[in-house]
């Protein structure tokens, strides 16, 4: 189940990738991929590039994926290790969520 929905995950994003960034597999896993988000000009991330991990669980997408930078990045909601400290990656993760949806929701503010 979790390979067929991150397979359905990668081709949507093929086809309607969100503005400023990407992800996609890394190698030949599909259950650890690598993310590039763009920081927003409106910001004081503007021109920066940043880099992310995701690892899915095997039980994905009933558990959220880990979301991690792997761009060191000073921001109260990332701490040193890089992980994300955003709700819908924890408790209020849920099925009906994307690595789309989620990309879009990447603290930047």
């Amino acid at each position: 189940m979790a390979l067929k929905r991150i397979n359905k995950e990668l081709i949507d994003l093929g086809r309607d990738p969100p503005s400023s960034c990407s992800a996609g597999p890394s190698g030949d896993n599909m259950f650890n991929w690598t993310a590039t988000i763009m920081g927003p000009g409106d910001s004081p991330y503007a021109g920066g590039v940043f880099f992310l991990t995701i690892q899915f669980p095997t039980d994905y997408p009933f558990k959220p994926p880990k979301v991690s930078f792997t761009t060191k990045i000073y921001h109260p909601n990332i701490n040193a290790n890089g992980s994300i400290c955003l709700d819908i990656l924890r408790d209020q993760w849920s099925p009906a969520l994307t690595i789309s949806k989620g990309m879009k929701t990447i603290p930047f503010r």
